[in-house]
């Protein structure tokens, strides 16, 4: 899986393989990261060098205290920017907009329902697919106008899940 990764304001490419390899910017580091305490106490070992880290999640951004430095992290996998560049190209007209799914997989849940209002970025479907549940998110504030699918559907790239007036 590929990730882009901003480290105030360094962007960093992340690839890790499903041999467990790790390649930060095309070049392979040895590192062993492990959840010390749920949610928010790290322990990592990079490149044989120790570190420990306290994380706090806010939305889609991190702060990352480690070594006495404070770091905001933001991390992307390849699918949602993916899919955050197809919802640039709507910018923020007033039409309907569709939520597509990015790739094959099943519904696992949809958290809205129709004539709900939503905001961007609030999650609208959580889709599964090669074992990752994937939130797909709205891209702007509106009003869910249709939902498509139910839980427990299968479907195809490029089905519409919902619709946002």
């Amino acid at each position: 899986m590929k990730y882009q990764t901003i480290v105030n304001g360094q962007t960093f490419d992340v690839e890790i393989n499903e041999d467990g390899r790790i390649l930060v910017n095309g070049e392979e580091r040895a590192v062993d990261f492990r959840e010390l305490r749920q949610g928010e106490l790290y322990s990592m070992l990079l490149d044989h060098r120790s570190f420990e880290a306290v994380v706090d999640e806010h939305d889609d951004l991190y702060t990352v205290q480690m070594g006495g430095d404070l770091y905001e992290v933001k991390v992307t996998d390849e699918r949602s920017r993916r899919l955050e560049s197809a919802f640039m190209a709507f910018g923020d007209t007033g039409g309907e907009i569709s939520i597509r799914a990015p790739m094959p997989g099943r519904i696992v849940r949809i958290p809205v329902e129709e004539g709900q209002a939503v905001t961007k970025g609030e999650t609208v479907v959580i889709l599964e697919s090669m074992k990752m549940e994937n939130e797909l998110k709205s891209p702007r504030d509106g009003t869910v106008h249709r939902v498509s699918v139910t839980a427990g559907d299968s479907v195809e790239q490029n089905k519409v899940l919902v619709t946002i007036a």
